[in-house]
């Protein structure tokens, strides 16, 4: 969850490792510090919060150098301070770290015997000693960090540098991500390619296990037992202008206004096409697919309520009995594995460490038929499956995910169409108006969009809410669950989301004048039970906020609000539904003035168990 920016080059490259903090930032914004060899030495600066101060602390110190490591960090291991902050020192070296060292109390034991003495409460603090400790045996950098990371539990993405080996830095990885930069003044390595396209797009992306040793001159990867490596190098589609804030007040905004796009592209190879073909999941998909008993979706998050989504169209339309697990979960439950299962992770990232695991526990039960739903080309998750699909929503840097979300949603029900297909469930008419319907998103979202003027009004009297309830029916309860998400995420309201049939199970006890009820309520089968559902809430008293269809013909009344959507979208109207909880839920958080972009606890990239 935190990020690392690192760098040896032939210039001042404090800059760069500023200007890479503040694209990591989203990854974490606890504290952030930095390293450096200068003609003097070694030199640290570290600062509580945000990387604006430590900013702060460069220029008032005028800090410089050619060979850098730098971090921002999301608290795992002691409170955020200064004394947890990154980099850890340990003798002539620096080390920064994203991950959780698990044996860390067993490492800490040891190093105190041998004299060593910790200042934090970090679990980094360890590799710091232990790198250190490792250098009296030999003093190669590289060798004594392979052989410090062979004794590691857990994950890691580490940098390190020493004051005696001030034109190189190493670098090493396994189970949280790190990349190489390649440019004509030097060499870098972060966490993310968003920290580097300001120097380069060239990358190299380490593999678990990898250790690399950055020069001025040159690079080369080992594996921890030294056997020498390369790895391919590729350019990032990444460009500066795609993760500049532009003209929005927050990313959060300008992802949520980038959907339609982000759409457009992700369905790009529809084209002016007839039919929908399985390769668009990979080479090996319709053998792969046509074979499919059942599907297991597993994510966390956001990407967990797509996938509870997708079950209602997986069963419905493509016929097929489909379970929806949080990753957190399966991997440590006992469950009953069929080879004939098609395993699907869903990840922004591609990083996210729960994923990651079930994904390798699902493997390991035999269950080989994978496919993933990523964000990320580069991703691990996309090179650990068989099938991948990419939804190209661009980056997004908000940690509250939308537009990754919608996409998530277009790649799973052009899933759903290609298994219904070869289940012979889907005729050439269906087909072509499932074609047409999806073509169509981008420009149903556009028109969505414009009703956020009445989205504002709205917010303003949530503003001074302490509690919310959600509700939908069918698939669209994943979508309240989503909506309830958003809110509590950035807005730091309580918020919970109930299916609309399970009121009087108990939930009906909390409503009252002070707790508003946000339906989603399309003009399906359900709707009818829906709108008695919405009495019960009525005659507690309380007040109704409902996100309608155009030919739902719900009206508004005392207590009733009503906001409807352009058009009804059949199966696809879950996708569309979303969209206006999103801007409910940034208005909301603009009007308490809440930090949108970086909500307090939160980070993006979630790389740790």
């Amino acid at each position: 969850m935190c990020g690392i920016v690192a760098a040896v080059a032939d210039r001042n490259i404090v800059p760069v490792l500023l200007e890479g903090l503040r694209k990591l930032e989203y990854r974490g914004y606890d504290s952030a510090g930095l390293a450096l060899i200068d003609d003097s030495g070694l030199h640290r600066l570290r600062a509580v919060g945000r990387v604006a101060e430590l900013t702060a602390q460069v220029e008032e110190t005028q800090a410089a150098g050619r060979t850098g490591i730098a971090h921002t960090r999301w608290a795992t291991h002691g409170v955020p301070c200064e004394r947890n902050a990154h980099p850890h020192i340990s003798g002539g070296l620096a080390v920064v770290h994203n991950g959780i060292i698990e044996n860390h109390e067993s490492l800490r034991a040891r190093l105190r015997a041998l004299a060593y003495v910790f200042t934090s409460d970090t679990d980094t603090e360890v590799v710091a000693h232990l790198i250190a400790h490792e250098l009296k045996t030999d003093s190669d950098l590289l060798a004594a960090v392979r052989r410090a990371v062979a004794q590691l539990q857990g994950a890691y993405a580490i940098a390190v540098l020493r004051e005696a080996d001030a034109s190189r830095l190493v670098v090493a990885r396994e189970g949280a991500p790190l990349l190489l930069g390649l440019s004509d003044d030097g060499f870098y390595a972060a966490s993310d390619a968003s920290a580097l396209v300001q120097v380069t797009r060239r990358m190299v992306y380490l593999e678990n296990g990898d250790c690399a040793e950055l020069r001025r001159d040159g690079y080369r990867i080992a594996r921890v037992d030294g056997t020498p490596v390369e790895r391919p190098e590729s350019e990032s589609s990444l460009s500066a202008e795609a993760i500049e804030l532009g003209n929005y007040r927050h990313y959060m905004q300008k992802e949520i206004f980038e959907q339609p796009v982000a759409l457009a592209n992700t369905l790009e190879m529809l084209g002016a096409a007839r039919s929908i073909q399985p390769g668009i999941f990979g080479a090996e998909s319709e053998d792969l697919l046509r074979g499919v008993r059942q599907v297991l979706i597993i994510a966390c998050g956001t990407s967990y309520h797509a996938g509870l989504v997708a079950r209602y169209w997986l069963e419905s339309i493509a016929g097929v009995a489909c379970s929806v697990e949080v990753a957190s979960e399966y991997r440590y439950r006992d469950s009953v594995p069929d080879p004939h299962t098609l395993v699907v992770t869903i990840s922004q990232s591609g990083e996210t460490a729960d994923t990651l695991a079930a994904l390798q526990h699902a493997k390991a039960l035999g269950m080989n038929r994978t496919l993933c739903i990523c964000n990320v080309p580069e991703s691990s998750l996309v090179r650990e499956n068989s099938l991948r699909f990419i939804t190209r929503a661009g980056p997004e840097i908000g940690v509250a995910s939308t537009k990754a979300f919608t996409t998530q949603l277009a790649a799973l029900y052009l899933l759903t169409l290609v298994v219904a297909k070869l289940r012979g469930r889907l005729d050439a008419e269906h087909e072509a108006r499932e074609l047409l319907a999806m073509r169509h998103l981008p420009v149903a979202v556009s028109m969505i969009l414009e009703l956020e003027p009445q989205i504002r009004e709205w917010a303003e009297c949530f503003s001074m809410k302490q509690h919310a309830l959600f509700l939908g029916r069918g698939r669209h309860y994943p979508i309240a669950m989503e909506g309830a998400l958003k809110l509590k995420e950035i807005s730091y309201i309580h918020a919970e989301a109930y299916p609309a049939g399970e009121l009087k199970h108990g939930p009906l006890a909390l409503v009252d004048r002070d707790m508003p009820v946000i339906a989603v309520a399309p003009n399906d089968v359900l709707l009818e039970k829906l709108k008695s559902n919405l009495q019960e809430v009525r005659a507690r008293g309380g007040e109704l906020w409902v996100f309608a269809d155009a030919d739902s013909e719900m009206k508004e009344s005392d207590g009733i609000h009503v906001l409807h959507l352009p058009e009804h979208y059949g199966a696809l109207s879950a996708l569309l539904h979303v969209v206006p909880l999103q801007l409910l839920a940034y208005h909301v958080a603009l009007v308490r003035g809440t930090d949108v972009d970086k909500p307090r606890n939160l980070a993006k990239s979630v790389t740790v168990e």
